[in-house]
């Protein structure tokens, strides 16, 4: 009995001591579920809030770079494109008007100082001309027009034999069968010394029928002996210029149709030989001042390539000033935005050639805090330097 009690009294102590154990172990996973203090969770905001403030200068640093580089490689793009359109355009300039005639006599349409044209709704057979300083998106922007013709036969003159009514006859020395690149609405020249007259052809003779004859639309200038082409069913007058950050590209008169954006600026100058017979050129001038903001036939033909900047700019504006203004017009190797470096009178250039000085400023006081890319060429007038030996 003695020891069943003892036996008694260990089980029941056992049984006790877990209740105090389980009573223990309950009050501690009570006090481990009670969360965090204030205090941790003060820390943890602040914690996070700078870890979310490094993530977010992390990703604007990273946007802010791929934006400058997206907008430079634009720029890039976008300069390229405006000039080649500009040049491959400007090459033909002056198509189809022939050489023709003598040395030193005006008998050719290059020599025209008289020009009627008639109901053709031309104003101008002059290649190339520019305009200094068109107001636009920028002030300081240059305008280029040129015009050029689309015959497929390259314009080449024939002869008038004889003159009946509207009615011209061409020299018989036209092989049968040909229509001397001629064909129904096309515009016309007829060159008479140094008197010119635009019409267009309303019918022609026949192929293979001698002598061809061609009716027009007026016969001004059209006299025995005079020299006769056709220009193609149509002769372009296109103008390229800068509005609202585009180059833009009107022709025949029509509304200006934007191009290429991205483009703020357009610098040309004109290249000038001494006389009409050399394609040498001996300096750049701006088409400004009394001798080349309207130069006579005689200067005209004295240009024989037109050196042209275009200045494209990356979209991204940077929170302070990238650029510069160009250092000088006249110097070599200048700093800041120039279009490019002054030409010094050093044969063959005669007389020092300032280049055109560029103003971003008129109308966007921040165009210092953008990038830009310059785009320059010289670009040969060649249906002016055909005609050398004519001129």
């Amino acid at each position: 009995m003695r020891y069943g009690g003892r036996t008694l009294l260990y089980y029941s102590c056992q049984y006790r001591w877990g209740l105090e154990q389980m009573k223990y172990n309950i009050k501690r996973n009570i006090s481990h579920q009670a969360g965090f203090t204030l205090v941790e969770i003060m820390i943890g905001l602040v914690i996070g809030m700078l870890v979310a403030m490094v993530i977010v200068q992390v990703l604007s640093m990273f946007e802010g770079q791929k934006r400058a580089t997206t907008g430079t490689a634009d720029a890039q793009t976008n300069g390229s494109i405006a000039l080649y359109n500009i040049e491959r355009e400007l090459q033909l300039a002056g198509y189809p008007l022939m050489p023709s005639g003598q040395p030193g006599v005006a008998d050719s349409p290059m020599e025209c100082t008289t020009v009627t044209y008639g109901a053709t709704g031309i104003t101008s057979i002059s290649p190339v001309s520019i305009l200094d300083g068109v107001a636009g998106a920028n002030p300081a922007s240059d305008q280029i027009t040129l015009h050029y013709g689309t015959s497929q036969s390259g314009g080449v003159p024939s002869q008038i034999g004889a003159v009946a009514g509207n009615t011209v006859t061409l020299g018989t020395a036209i092989s049968p069968g040909s229509n001397f690149g001629c064909q129904v609405n096309d515009i016309t020249i007829v060159t008479n010394g140094g008197t010119c007259a635009l019409s267009s052809v309303t019918a022609l003779s026949a192929a293979g029928v001698l002598p061809i004859t061609a009716t027009l639309q007026n016969i001004t200038a059209a006299v025995n002996g005079a020299s006769f082409a056709c220009l193609g069913p149509v002769w372009n007058e296109v103008v390229y210029s800068v509005v609202n950050g585009n180059l833009v590209r009107s022709l025949n008169g029509a509304a200006p149709v934007p191009v290429v954006a991205g483009i703020v600026n357009l610098q040309a100058q004109y290249g000038i030989s001494a006389t009409t017979n050399s394609n040498q050129i001996v300096a750049w001038v701006d088409a400004s001042g009394a001798t080349w903001a309207a130069p006579t036939v005689a200067n005209r033909n004295r240009i024989k390539a037109i050196r042209v900047a275009i200045i494209a700019r990356n979209t991204k504006m940077e929170p302070n000033a990238v650029t510069t203004a160009c250092s000088s017009t006249t110097a070599a190797s200048p700093t800041g935005l120039c279009a490019w470096e002054g030409v010094a009178a050093v044969a063959p250039i005669t007389t020092a050639s300032p280049a055109p000085a560029i103003d971003l400023s008129p109308g966007n006081a921040n165009w210092a805090k953008y990038h830009y890319r310059v785009f320059e060429t010289i670009i040969p007038l060649r249906n002016v330097i055909w005609s050398k030996a004519t001129l």
